[in-house]
């Protein structure tokens, strides 16, 4: 940048007729004198030099998260003015701006040409550090900070800072608690646009996720993810008070109860307590007489949805948990419990009279039997 500004000089100061020619030396003594006299403002945060305070102050706004140019539209804020006068025309629609290619219009111009460079393949800005090319120099400007580990965009409501001004955004969202991106099925909002984009699956019933062992879908990645360990058997979450392991977070969660033996919910009939809310609703209606659910092949009533789903089991012969051990299915997973323990030789029941224990709580009820039973006196022949 000196180097293309001296030669600006010298060229202001070519020799015209009849004049006296200055020395080079002369020349760039005069230029670098012009330049020393320049005031340069500097950032404190990421060192950037700027030749006018105002150039500071609207660099300044990248750190500090100051938005004072805000849309009479929409309300959307921006750093700068000009930002917003791109904004403005999202609201006009106006795109005057069209690619030869494949026609696709631009409300700027330098949209267009960064978008036809998709058509000529054109990527000219290549990091230096890994060699990735860029189509423009700022998008080549926000991958090096990969390398940097630079953060420039710094969050006005705590002292998180970003690499893109996109995610300072969307985490502000969590303090502004604003969710622009709503449903136009239900009128349900949502921060992100790709919980939306989840979340229209219920009105659609779209399920892009297939299980390949029973062929249940699901409409989220993730709750396949969670299903498979059904069929794998794996229960990454365990109990640190007894080893117990478990399928999800939440049912783990629900076990620990087990062991605070904290019953906060009773019976407002019998008095009985439970551990969990949902627990003594489904108690409740022992007393209401309420079975709910009907199968509609054998017309078999019950109480919760989840005895239901258990029993049509029975008639579609679906066998959901397979045995991390060996081939064989279960329709419920407290059988496929109760079967591992062949393989493990767990034996969890223990029997508080004699010491033994049994691996299925019904094997320690029957042998209790022996402790309860009344021998019957049997008098001495002496006492005869």
């Amino acid at each position: 940048m000196m180097l293309k500004n001296l030669m600006e000089v010298e060229e202001e100061h070519h020799v015209k007729p009849g004049g006296k020619p200055l020395s080079r030396s002369k020349t760039k003594n005069n230029f670098l004198k012009k330049r020393r006299a320049k005031k340069y403002f500097t950032c404190t945060q990421c060192g950037k030099s700027f030749t006018t305070k105002d150039g500071l102050d609207a660099h300044m706004r990248i750190h500090t998260g100051e938005k004072p140019f805000s849309c009479d539209q929409c309300g959307k804020a921006f750093i700068c003015a000009s930002n917003l006068k791109k904004h403005l025309r999202v609201h006009m629609k106006e795109k005057p701006h069209s690619c030869s290619v494949c026609g696709k219009s631009f409300s700027r111009l330098d949209s267009l040409h960064k978008h036809e460079k998709v058509h000529t393949g054109v990527r000219e800005y290549m990091c230096f550090e890994c060699e990735k090319t860029f189509i423009t120099a700022s998008d080549l400007k926000v991958h090096q900070r990969i390398h940097t580990g630079e953060k420039p965009y710094k969050c006005s409501h705590c002292d998180k800072r970003f690499s893109y001004s996109s995610s300072l955004k969307r985490h502000e969202r969590i303090h502004t608690g604003e969710k622009p991106h709503t449903c136009d099925q239900c009128g349900k909002s949502f921060a992100f646009k790709s919980d939306l984009k989840l979340h229209m699956r219920i009105h659609t019933g779209e399920k892009p996720f297939k299980c390949d062992k029973c062929g249940k879908d699901f409409s989220r990645s993730s709750s396949l993810k969670r299903h498979m360990r059904v069929h794998t058997g794996e229960k990454p979450f365990s109990c640190d008070q007894c080893g117990k392991t478990f399928i999800l977070a939440s049912h783990l969660k629900k076990h620990l109860t087990v062991h605070t033996k904290e019953k906060p919910h009773s019976c407002s009939v019998c008095g009985k307590s439970f551990s969990r809310r949902q627990t003594l609703h489904r108690h409740q209606k022992i007393h209401t007489g309420v079975r709910e659910y009907m199968c509609f092949e054998c017309e078999k009533t019950f109480i919760s949805a989840d005895k239901l789903k258990q029993h049509q089991r029975i008639h579609t012969g679906e066998k959901p948990y397979k045995c991390s051990h060996c081939d064989k299915r279960f329709s419920q997973s407290s059988h496929l419990k109760t079967h591992e323990r062949i393989h493990s030789r767990e034996k969890p029941h223990t029997c508080d009279q004699c010491g033994k224990s049994f691996s299925v709580k019904s094997d320690l009820k029957q042998h209790m039997k022996i402790h309860t039973v009344k021998k019957p006196h049997h008098h001495s022949l002496r006492s005869q």
